[in-house]
């Protein structure tokens, strides 16, 4: 059994893809860029938008029935490597308990013109 999630609150898929899927009780993320869901457009500069992704990855975790102390994998995808401490700064205000096994790597290109990309697998809060 699966379940498509949309979050109405996240900014539309930039593809035709759903927000998450939910398959007995474990949510996979779509990766999520730092788009402003108001606007469609990304912040400005790797900072803002690892805060939106994070942002917008917990606004998909709740429609999903989730959060991130529910989190067990990310990926975290960068335009850029050196931006790696950065990013990792602002990932751990978000995941403050245990964290998740994670990987990052540097993308070739993100869409839109991305500077971070981050998908997660969570379990349902149960």
């Amino acid at each position: 059994m699966k379940r498509s999630i949309h979050a109405p609150k996240a900014p539309a898929a930039v593809g035709p893809y759903v927000h998450a899927v939910e398959a007995n009780g474990i949510i996979f993320t779509s990766g999520q860029l730092g788009l402003i869901p108001e606007t469609g457009e990304l912040a400005e500069g790797v900072e803002a938008q690892t805060h939106q992704s994070l942002k917008n990855l917990a606004v998909v975790l709740e429609a999903a029935g989730s959060d991130f102390n529910h989190v067990v994998k990310s990926n975290v995808f960068l335009n850029d490597i050196n931006d790696f401490a950065k990013v990792n700064e602002i990932y751990a205000q978000y995941f403050t308990e245990e964290p998740p096994a994670r990987s990052c790597v540097q993308a070739a290109k993100l869409p839109k013109g991305g500077l971070v990309e981050i998908e997660v697998i969570a379990v349902v809060k149960g």
